[in-house]
């Protein structure tokens, strides 16, 4: 499923993610996919999804459409933006909403990390959004990859060696995931 993570320290932002993309058993290395790359940018913000493939190509024709503006500058608006991007989702791209009976809403089976100048932000298939003070992972090497950082957080000075440690752990011990290893990094405002 993946390993992406967020790490913010030193006035700097860093999204990292394996590149590993697997159907059940079935793995697609990055040799074989021109596509490989799980980060992607909109506008001043980077944005990692995991689950199905499908969603990639999805949320970047969405968020690239010339009337829809997402507003990824804290996280209300990112709350807000995801709420549309739902709606888009079950009315023009055709999402199964279903998951669990006794889930309190409709799903969007979308979880994704994204960094901007305003901070670190985790964003779930509720349209939860949470904003992280030092770091997050997601994905199925998550366990592994929060481990590490939590590890490396202290010695290490740059968010960048931070997150490679995180996702590196993630290729090395999950199943579906694997290097190598893209990232991206912004510098956080003063004030954020």
């Amino acid at each position: 499923m993946s390993t992406v993570v967020v790490v913010r320290k030193n006035g700097i932002a860093c999204i990292a993610a394996d590149s590993l993309t697997s159907y059940g058993d079935l793995k697609l290395a990055s040799r074989y996919d021109p596509h490989s790359e799980k980060i992607q940018t909109f506008g001043d913000t980077h944005l990692a999804i995991v689950g199905s493939a499908a969603h990639t190509l999805v949320i970047e024709s969405l968020l690239n459409k010339n009337d829809f503006f997402p507003n990824f500058s804290n996280r209300t608006e990112i709350f807000n933006t995801f709420s549309l991007v739902h709606a888009e989702l079950k009315e023009n791209y055709f999402l199964n909403t279903k998951d669990d009976d006794e889930d309190p809403y409709e799903s969007s089976h979308i979880d994704s990390l994204a960094i901007n100048e305003n901070g670190i932000f985790g964003i779930y298939a509720m349209r939860e959004v949470y904003e992280y003070s030092l770091f997050w992972a997601t994905g199925s090497g998550s366990p592994y990859a929060l481990g590490a950082m939590h590890a490396v957080y202290d010695r290490y000075d740059s968010a960048e060696s931070i997150a490679e440690a995180g996702v590196l752990a993630g290729a090395e011990f999950d199943n579906a995931s694997s290097a190598p290893i893209t990232s991206r990094s912004v510098t956080l405002r003063e004030d954020v």
